[in-house]
């Protein structure tokens, strides 16, 4: 049986996860530890930001659950308060459903990011390496490399932003068509600010000039991104290089007016300008939005995009819980089988076996037969057997929906004789 443990940022507390991710991290050699825990055949640990989990295939789920949840709690040095509550477990199917789902992103503080697929792919390839896998979660991993890669393709789960930053680049791409060449103005030093000048240097914006009340906390921030730092005395002669304006500082009254803007209308040579305003109180007149080639966007209006795209990922899970449903009856389906796979096997070596003695018990009478004749009678047992042991193999392997396979397996040993 497949089995998970573990915990994330639904269950348990930041604090609690950095304890239980230092310990393991200081386990040199985790995989082989877990694997010699009673009762574990195969195991894969998955530690990110949000969540430290370990699957395994396991052969009795109770006793393996509790010694990879005693396991995590002692290299975390969890108290009993700590621990209480905070691990998760899933066996079999729901185990099989969490890890796709995981590996969907579907169950990710921020729904349909990608950065998520990438860390199982990345605990696998060290789980494979270490040889801790084998056949049940080699299968089990790709299957859902192949709900995620269905995920994504098939909905659009991860089309739109989903945080004020991303929601704030998407944005000026709409305007500008492309972010090549442009020029960042950043006005205050918030980490918000940063955020989002640094996500379009990375899709093309090419220079950026941190203004500040602080000359000395511009040029720490300019000197991180390689670019410029003035003081806001120098504003409106920065505005006219600018071609997006972030700003986020603490001021009372408008860093940025509506008549300074006009004054350098001319200068700017009616090139756009993108104004992105995430202060509170506002730094940017809102009397600017009416100018001609301006662009002002407040964190109300981004965070109104943010809730709309929240809310159309949410509907595209829907479509994506089916996918999920689909690969988990797929990889559930393959399991059962390879259940009856030895099962399978032994029926027809019995076959084969009572054919064989049969056949030697015949020889006296049949070696007067000419050889055609003897092949054609041995042809003629063999697709009988054949044809005898079709319905059951068949339903060994496909199973039915009301009895589990377990149960099949072990009435076909017993009618067979096969133990």
């Amino acid at each position: 049986m497949i089995v998970l443990t573990g915990l994330n940022h639904k269950t348990a507390s930041i604090a609690v996860r950095e304890k239980i991710f230092a310990g393991c991290q200081e386990k040199k050699d985790l995989l082989p530890v877990l694997l010699s825990l009673n009762g574990i055949e195969e195991v894969l640990y998955l530690s990110t930001c949000n969540r430290v989990e370990i699957v395994a295939s396991v052969e009795e789920s109770e006793r393996a659950l509790k010694e990879l949840r005693d396991f995590l709690a002692m290299s975390g040095g969890l108290t009993p308060a700590e621990a209480a509550g905070c691990f998760y477990e899933y066996r079999g199917e729901e185990a099989v459903r969490h890890i796709f789902r995981v590996a969907s992103s579907l169950d990710s503080m921020v729904m349909g990011e990608a950065q998520i697929l990438g860390q199982v792919k990345d605990a696998y390839r060290e789980a494979l390496g270490k040889y801790a896998t084998g056949v049940v979660l080699n299968r089990l991993m790709h299957c859902s490399f192949r709900a995620a890669k269905r995920v994504r393709s098939e909905t659009a789960i991860a089309v739109n932003p989903v945080s004020v930053s991303h929601a704030a680049v998407e944005l000026a791409k709409k305007i500008f068509g492309s972010l090549d060449g442009k020029t960042i103005l950043l006005i205050g030093a918030g980490e918000m600010a940063e955020l989002t000048g640094q996500q379009l240097i990375e899709r093309g914006a090419q220079s950026l000039i941190v203004a500040n009340r602080s000359l000395a906390q511009a040029e720490l921030l300019a000197e991180k991104f390689h670019g410029e730092a003035a003081s806001l005395d120098a504003l409106d002669k920065k505005l006219i290089e600018a071609d997006i304006v972030i700003s986020s500082t603490g001021a009372s009254d408008f860093i940025v007016t509506a008549d300074m803007l006009k004054r350098i209308h001319h200068q700017r040579k009616n090139r756009l300008l993108f104004l992105i305003d995430i202060a509170v109180p506002r730094d940017i007149d809102p009397m600017a939005s009416a100018l001609e080639n301006i662009y002002l966007y407040n964190i109300d209006n981004l965070q109104d995009i943010v809730d709309e795209n929240m809310n159309v990922r949410k509907k595209e899970a829907i479509k994506a819980e089916m996918i999920v449903d689909e690969e988990v009856a797929r990889y559930v389906n393959w399991q059962k089988e390879l259940e009856s796979v030895p099962t399978i096997v032994s029926l027809r070596n019995k076959a084969a076996e009572i054919i064989q003695a049969e056949m030697e018990k015949a020889s006296g009478w049949m070696q007067n037969l000419h050889r055609d004749d003897q092949e054609k009678i041995d042809n003629l047992v063999n697709s009988i057997v054949n044809k005898v042991l079709h319905s059951p193999v068949t339903v060994l392997k496909e199973e039915s929906s009301d009895i589990s396979s377990r149960d099949i397996v072990a009435a076909v040993r017993r009618l067979f004789r096969l133990d």
